[in-house]
């Protein structure tokens, strides 16, 4: 299953404005006077292009060696399968060991999770992976999100958008203000996300399937939002 990026364009501008007309900022020129300050934001949603997974095997033992034995060899064996998928990057997540006491706080026991974690935008690729996997595994977590190649893209052409906002506020304040100008007294660029909670559903068997195989799943990665803010003062020459 192929994955489109889809763009759907958000453009909004919005514009919170405090005058500042006696004390002026430490790195502003030179009056310090006739200070404006506002924010202008762009934003954009964008499909999310990547799928996270965890996934883990818990065990318990009588001693904690035959514990650690018994995790690390499933952990063994899925990084055996994952390596069929090379598409999915695949690395050891957490690992975390208890000891079960009895009721006079003896130890009886130990209890032990490990867990797998995957990261791809092969859709595809990750959900028979998933699949098999969970034929020994358990389902921690699954999310998505916009590969970081795909969102610094596109931060980048949003920093430019809120950049002319925040120019074009500036001249819409200044002829509200009756200034014969303004200069920038400072601007910083802020990005931000939003990730939506994703939909999945589970597969159904094919008919005349005679194993028991996990199936895999459709995944519905949805979108998310990039935004970027511009905030600033400038001074208006009057």
């Amino acid at each position: 299953m192929k994955t489109t990026l889809l763009n759907k364009a958000a453009l909004t501008t919005g514009t919170a404005l405090l005058l500042t007309t006696m004390m002026g900022y430490a790195h502003a020129e030179p009056t310090g006077y006739d200070q404006l300050t506002f924010q202008t934001e762009v934003k954009e949603e964008i499909q999310n292009d990547e799928v996270r997974a965890s996934l883990y095997k818990k065990a318990q033992a009588a001693d904690s060696k035959t514990l650690a034995t018994t995790l690390n060899t499933a952990i063994n064996n899925a990084m055996k399968i994952a390596k069929r998928y090379p598409s999915v990057t695949v690395s050891t997540g957490q690992q975390r060991t208890y000891p079960r006491y009895d009721k006079n706080d003896k130890i009886i026991g130990w209890t032990g999770q490990a867990n797998i974690d995957l990261k791809s935008t092969d859709f595809a690729a990750t959900s028979q992976l998933i699949a098999d996997l969970q034929e020994t595994l358990v389902m921690d977590n699954l999310n998505f999100g916009v590969s970081d190649t795909k969102k610094d893209a596109l931060e980048q052409k949003l920093m430019t958008d809120a950049s002319r906002a925040f120019q074009q506020q500036a001249k819409n304040l200044t002829r509200a203000w009756d200034a014969r100008g303004y200069r920038v007294v400072s601007v910083n660029l802020n990005t931000g996300s939003n990730y939506p909670r994703p939909m999945y559903s589970s597969m159904n068997m094919k008919a005349g399937v005679a194993d028991e195989s996990v199936p895999s799943q459709n995944f519905e990665s949805g979108n998310s939002t990039i935004s970027v803010t511009a905030n600033g003062t400038i001074e208006l020459n009057k």
